[in-house]
């Protein structure tokens, strides 16, 4: 199935804070693709901007994310960075309106 949704994001946090991030960082990874029918779920440090981490998802549909939004592990994930003092987030999603090219 073709992705038709990308989410693009950031997440900033204190730089000595990433290796508590990263542990609860790893549960949200794990559990989105396991249960939220995401395509392709991306994350990694700013090797430039310590502290800075990116986001890169693919959804099938718009419905797919939304209901990854409201998935029962988001919720403690948003508090667990907010505890591991989040500095900025911010995400915006795309609707895909071609198909994949081939190089």
């Amino acid at each position: 199935m073709p992705p038709k949704v990308a989410v693009f994001g950031v997440l900033r946090f204190p730089p000595d804070r990433i290796p508590e991030v990263l542990t609860y960082l790893r549960v949200l990874v794990e559990t989105t693709y396991k249960n939220d029918g995401c395509l392709a779920y991306d994350v990694a440090e700013d090797p430039f901007e310590p502290g800075l981490i990116r986001f890169s998802e693919l959804w099938p549909d718009r419905a797919s994310l939304n209901r990854h939004l409201k998935a029962p592990h988001i919720e403690p994930w948003r508090a667990a960075a907010k505890s591991c003092g989040l500095i900025e987030r911010v995400f915006n999603s795309y609707d895909i309106v071609s198909e994949p090219i081939s190089v």
